[in-house]
């Protein structure tokens, strides 16, 4: 095949999203690179005055618009749950009409560095760097390195830059005592997209108070090239000392010092043993390719890498095909990227449930010769999420849906179990509870557990039937992060742990708790160690700031092996869970609402479709947010609320809904069987409607009805809640949710 700008498409799939690209990318861009990253010699990018505004071949040549950069950046800052992430020109990474650019990256490194000297004048600033394998993220990688060493900042890099996941980065920013770092990644994201996530100096990604920092810093870097017309920034040679592969060469990466804290939790003896003796091997699907370069090492050590097979072993940033078509939901011939979510579930008229991701991992084929019951376990492109399938007999469909468990089928006689995070780790936290109770150390420590009101509501009733505390907090793991810091800072003042949740409650966890397991329904969750994790320089942490897909192998491999033993299929164990712990709220759904498609090659169509689809978003959103802090005021009653949603939704009861709240992101709908949370995406064109409850079809269709809501205004609605209080809504959560994170 044919190069584009120096990549060869791996296959036809790939080819035509390159196509699309070339073709969509102008003249002027594709010769307008300014930084020449394959010098290795210390050079100076000069921003000018020209760059800040849009780019005319009479008036402006030099113009790169990156005013309007700026705008959508801190846009994205200012609410972002995973990173400040976008779409990239994946062929030409320096073009400026896309959100994540060379450019770009260049300026926020900048302003990161000048932040943190002016935070630590006269002091050594170490961090570090990483990325998984998204198209650029090397020369990402390169930028930020050779731009924070020529500010005289240690940046700890694996050598040739390669890939390593997002929680060892997070660990190793703990453990080691430093500064804080980046990673590049737009998690389980569609290919064209990407991120840089910073770390704070816990591993902890940025909150938005901390991002807003280093915009600021960018305004400024502004005003002086307008004022002098321009602006140099210096890039290191590549040779440069605090570029530094040795001490990352000297730990290993980090995976001996990740492996003690794994003996600590997950890989106790215990579960160890249950996973080296396991008869049928264990499937790890690394999509993407860059779990394995870690992962497999971790095994290695802990002597049980004989217990899985690999699926996909090699790195590739179109991710081995991977939640790629060729038609779009609608069935319109287009290049088309569900992401490498392999949750994702489309549900057509005729009720038919269909799993894009998990149809493009093959599996008809690939595993047509693996023995029934066998276990894949499926992690993403920065190895931090986790979905867990299992390979059960078409005999077993009808006890699988009385359960709320979706397959679909491999051959006549066979289907895939595909497990919610929902069910698979109210799974896990039920066998890692149980194994510590075998061990005589469960009451040692008060025990709890951190949520986001979007998951389960199978994992509140599961704690109090186990005597755990559960803490709900809004998406996004920084805010498990933030409730861990909390909670460890009463611990170190000698204190009985009180923790306010986003639902308002104070939270009683008790002298010295233990985290028993964090996570959210997405995929991602931590167990943290029995023992407090003591950093180089003595700081002590209940668990580490960002989930990670190895912790989840570990202990789920655990639980598989555990369950060989008495040949019971994992779809048992879960409904043995159920019935043990009196689970009502058995049953849970996510409708991911997109209102353009990502996928896009033509940025001038992906922008005007995707702001028109911000604005149905929103509207969506502040619908049900300005009824949620109405009812917080006093401005508006429940009755109110029963009766605005009962006109719009006539074909839903409402009767026993009990309140609805503002939870933070977004909309928490609480009923007496069920939940529905309506959240907006907070810088893209996209609703997540989340629902958990007694009945499938009942949760599903109020998810969907309530997510795909217009929001427009009726008559009703204005006769309690004026336009004023209406229009002020968003800031006011935002000052809400602020006052809360920070207490």
């Amino acid at each position: 095949m044919r190069e584009y700008n120096g990549k060869t498409p791996s296959c036809e799939l790939e080819k035509e999203l390159f196509e699309g690209v070339e073709n969509n990318t102008p003249q002027y861009i594709k010769e307008n690179n300014l930084l020449d990253i394959d010098n290795p010699n210390e050079f100076t990018f000069t921003l000018r005055k020209e760059h800040l505004t849009p780019y005319d071949k009479i008036e402006n040549p030099l113009g790169l618009n990156l005013y309007e950069w700026f705008k959508n950046y801190e846009k994205e800052a200012r609410v972002s749950t995973a990173g400040i992430r976008g779409p990239q020109n994946i062929l030409y990474p320096h073009d400026t009409r896309f959100p994540i650019n060379t450019i770009g990256i260049t300026l926020a490194t900048l302003a990161k560095a000048l932040v943190l000297k002016e935070k630590f004048p006269n002091k050594e600033i170490k961090k570090i760097l990483g990325r998984e394998v998204r198209y650029n993220s090397k020369d990402f990688m390169q930028i930020i390195a050779r731009i924070q060493a020529g500010q005289n900042i240690k940046t700890l890099v694996a050598k040739d830059f390669e890939t390593i996941p997002i929680w060892l980065a997070s660990f190793l920013a703990y453990k080691l005592d430093l500064a804080g770092g980046e990673y590049i990644t737009s998690s389980h994201g569609i290919s064209v997209k990407n991120a840089t996530k910073d770390l704070n100096d816990q591993g902890s990604q940025y909150l938005p108070e901390e991002s807003m920092e280093f915009v600021e810093k960018i305004r400024q870097i502004f005003k002086q090239t307008e004022e002098e017309g321009k602006y140099e920034i210096k890039f290191s040679d590549t040779n440069n000392p605090n570029i530094d592969t040795e001490e990352m060469n000297y730990i290993n990466n980090g995976i001996n010092l990740y492996t003690d804290y794994l003996k600590d939790g997950v890989a106790n003896e215990q579960n160890i043993n249950l996973i080296r003796n396991i008869k049928e091997k264990i499937y790890i699907e690394s999509v993407g390719g860059s779990a394995y370069r870690t992962l497999n090492k971790i095994l290695k050590i802990l002597n049980i890498e004989n217990s899985f097979k690999w699926l996909n072993t090699e790195e590739d940033p179109f991710f081995h095909s991977i939640g790629k078509s060729k038609f779009d939901p609608k069935g319109n011939r287009t290049f088309y990227d569900y992401s490498v979510d392999a949750a994702v579930i489309l549900k057509s008229s005729d009720g038919t449930v269909k799993m894009p991701v998990i149809e493009t991992l093959n599996y008809d084929k690939v595993l047509k010769d693996a023995p029934l019951g066998s276990v894949i376990l499926i992690t993403d492109p920065d190895h931090d999420r986790l979905t867990i399938t299992q390979i059960e007999t078409k005999n077993n469909e009808t006890r699988l849906k009385a359960n709320g468990i979706d397959f679909v089928p491999l051959n006549d006689d066979r289907i895939l179990c595909v497990y919610t995070a929902n069910q698979a780790f109210l799974m896990i936290m039920n066998f890692w509870a149980k194994g510590l109770k075998e061990q005589g150390i469960w009451d040692k420590h008060p025990r709890f557990i951190i949520k986001t009101t979007a998951s389960a509501l199978s994992w509140d009733e599961w704690a109090q039937k186990n005597g755990v505390k559960a803490v709900n907090v809004p998406v996004g793991f920084k805010e498990i992060a933030n409730i861990l810091k909390k909670a460890e800072k009463q611990i170190a003042e000698g204190k009985e742990v009180i923790i306010n949740d986003v639902f308002g409650k104070d939270i009683y966890l008790g002298k010295e708790p233990r985290l028993i397991f964090a996570g959210e329904e997405s995929g991602g969750m931590i167990i943290g160690s029995e023992n407090m994790i003591i950093s180089k320089n003595g700081r002590k942490a209940l668990a580490m700031r960002e989930k990670s897909a190895t912790e989840a192998i570990l202990v789920a491999s655990a639980l598989v092996a555990s369950l060989e033993k008495s040949g019971k299929f994992l779809s048992d164990y879960l409904k043995e869970v159920f019935i043990n712990n009196e689970i009502n709220g058995k049953f849970d759904v996510r409708k991911d609402i997109s209102y353009y498609n990502e996928s896009e090659s033509d940025i001038d169509k992906l922008k005007a479709e995707k702001k028109a689809g911000e604005e149905l978003r929103t509207k969506n959103d502040l619908f049900y947010l300005s009824m949620a802090l109405a009812k917080k005021d006093g401005i508006i009653k429940i009755e109110n609320i029963k009766e605005i949603l009962s006109e719009i939704f006539w074909d839903l009861d409402f009767s026993d809904l009990k309140d609805v709240k503002f939870v933070g992101d977004g909309t928490y709908l609480e009923f007496k069987d069920k939940y529905v949370e309506i959240r907006p995406s907070g810088t893209d064109a996209k609703t997540k409607a989340y629902s958990a409850g007694l009945n499938k079809e009942k949760i599903l269709e109020y998810a969907t009805k309530l997510g795909t809501y217009s929001g427009n205004l009726t008559e009703t609605y204005k006769k309690y809640i004026d336009e004023d209080y209406y229009k002020k809504a968003k800031a006011y959560a935002a000052e809400i949710y602020d006052n809360w994170a920070k207490a």
